[in-house]
């Protein structure tokens, strides 16, 4: 069976997110399904999540997002799923 097309995750996470070191755990859980992307402060309090990488692998990242299992307080995750760029080559933090 072929390998399913690589994805990407654009999420937009709301809540208690910035200065609780959320970006940091992104990254790792990021690491732990091999996905590249970034995570990043947003002026309105918010952060941004771009992953890729397999659609099993984003998915997950998603369900993550959303689990309650993140530091601080998510309150939503707007998200879309589409197919990926290749703009990076690894998983960094703005």
């Amino acid at each position: 069976m072929p390998d399913a097309p690589a994805a990407r995750l654009r999420a937009r996470v709301t809540g208690m997110v910035q200065g609780v070191g959320f970006r940091y755990w992104t990254l790792a859980e990021a690491e732990k399904r091999a996905l590249v992307g970034s995570a990043g402060n947003m002026p309105d309090g918010t952060v941004e999540v771009i992953a890729e990488g397999s659609r099993a692998d984003v998915e997950s990242m998603l369900a993550w997002l959303r689990s309650g299992g993140t530091p601080g307080r998510v309150d939503s995750v707007e998200a879309t799923i589409a197919p990926a760029t290749g703009e990076f080559t690894e998983f960094s933090l703005f």
